[in-house]
């Protein structure tokens, strides 16, 4: 027994003397700076008391040696707006974080901020204190307060009496947000509207919606992910639905990135001064309705910027539609599609007069064969003008129109590059340049009905076809 006891203790005395020879590690302090791959981490704009998404920051030992940081710290500490996490260890201060040779670690960066009125700045850094000195990285984000509209089980998510937002709080949109019939809903200038993914808006028979931005204060419709990346990324959200006898008024706004922007069905609707791009379908998707638009800039969109259906009566004038896209190249990407027909919910064509569909001072391209298709439904009236425009045109059978012999086709450039400064940016620069075959080319009647460009320029001699003089 006395012999067993004997074997035992020499066996586990043999295996601690076995686990702390050369395998050891023993850890220095830094006598380098650290490295990392990035010194400012810049967060997606939040919202009140909504958790930011995660952001990554890797440390880098660039040492021959195994080291030992002794801190790193949230400046602010306990009243961080920022929380971290520092090789999988949540907190705001940690003390004594190893770190082996040539290697890296993660921290982990979110915020989830109280806000403190309708727009601020928030901003911490991640201190690293070693025997080199004191480093660190940038934290910043902007905060907004927010009022969230959350359609559930229990809530439907109605607005049932007339209302007015403006921009003392950003509007979150979860779910469906259905304004009631014959319900007014104006969004006042410099009011940003959020829309979650799967999200959108639905204006019952006889509502109307005021958009009411201007030039220095738009309205914003969008995704609720900020971060610029998503500024050119199509179907974060659904679309503003209207249903049949609503209203649009829109002036000074910037819609983009959802799956539809504006999905009209009997619609009137007045467009002006407005940026609407980056829909994976249509910018403009409109059945049996009156759209008159003026100073609008469109782009990427990949089945067309408009699209027209069960025809309606439609202006545009001095109307900057491109559709050039990095992310839908396989799709068709016109810049105007107009037809007579439309398949409704059930699946069955309907069909309806295009009354009028008038194209004028405007400049219509793609980088696609033609940027304007129509499929007229014999029998059915299809009456269209295109007046001092810039076209994309392959031939009749593609556009659908021919473009030399057609008396509808007044004064217009075909396939002419209209030279636009950068029309891939996401805040899309589709001015032309000084050299454009668009300057001066502007029909000056025309131009009269619309004195100023979308930048509050006058256009009222020598007018320059598109939004812009």
């Amino acid at each position: 027994m006395k012999f067993k006891l004997l074997l035992a203790f020499s066996f586990w005395m043999l295996l601690a003397a076995i686990s702390c020879n050369k395998d050891d590690i023993t850890f220095d302090a830094p006598s380098q700076q650290l490295r990392f791959s990035r010194d400012t981490v810049f967060c997606d704009t939040v919202y009140h008391q909504v958790r930011s998404e995660t952001y990554a920051v890797k440390v880098y030992n660039n040492e021959d040696k195994d080291i030992m940081i002794p801190r790193i710290n949230l400046e602010k500490g306990s009243a961080s707006l920022y929380r971290i996490n520092v090789d999988g260890k949540p907190g705001y201060d940690f003390k004594n974080v190893p770190l082996r040779k040539k290697d890296s670690l993660y921290i982990f960066v979110e915020i989830a901020p109280e806000a403190t009125g309708p727009e601020a700045i928030a901003e911490d850094r991640v201190v690293f204190t070693g025997a080199a000195g004191q480093q660190h990285v940038t934290l910043f984000s902007v905060v907004q307060d927010a009022e969230f509209f959350i359609q559930t089980p229990s809530n439907p998510n109605i607005i049932a009496a007339h209302t007015t937002w403006n921009n003392n709080k950003a509007k979150i949109i979860y779910g469906d947000l259905t304004i009631n019939p014959n319900v007014v809903l104006n969004i006042e200038k410099g009011t940003k509207v959020y829309f979650h993914k799967n999200s959108g808006m639905k204006f019952s028979a006889g509502s109307t919606l005021n958009i009411n931005g201007t030039q220095d204060q738009e309205v914003i419709l969008r995704g609720d992910r900020n971060d610029t990346a998503y500024d050119t990324v199509p179907k974060n959200w659904n679309s503003i639905k209207m249903e049949a006898n609503t209203t649009l008024n829109m002036n000074h706004a910037r819609l983009f990135g959802g799956t539809r922007g504006l999905e009209m069905k009997q619609t009137n609707a007045t467009i002006n001064n407005s940026f609407i791009h980056t829909f994976f379908e249509y910018g403009i998707y409109a059945v049996g309705s009156t759209v008159n638009a003026s100073n609008l800039v469109m782009n990427n969109c990949g089945l067309s910027c408009i699209g027209i259906f069960r025809g309606g009566n439609h202006s545009y004038t001095h109307a900057t539609i491109a559709n050039y896209s990095r992310t839908m190249n396989n799709f068709d990407r016109k810049g105007i599609f107009a037809t007579n027909e439309w398949k409704n919910d059930s699946g069955q064509t309907e069909q309806g007069a295009l009354q009028q569909l008038s194209i004028r001072n405007s400049i219509v391209y793609s980088d696609r064969d033609n940027s304007i298709h129509f499929e007229p439904t014999p029998g059915q009236q299809f009456e269209f003008l295109i007046q001092n425009c810039l076209l994309k045109y392959s031939n009749t059978s593609e556009a659908g129109f021919p473009f030399d012999s057609s008396p509808n086709v007044l004064q217009s450039i075909k396939n002419e590059d209209p030279k636009f400064v950068n029309y891939f940016m996401a805040k899309m620069n589709l001015r032309v340049t000084p050299a454009s075959p668009a300057k001066g080319k502007g029909n000056l009647t025309v131009a009269g009905t619309v004195p100023f460009d979308i930048v509050n320029v006058s256009r009222t001699s020598n007018p320059t076809l598109g939004a812009y003089q």
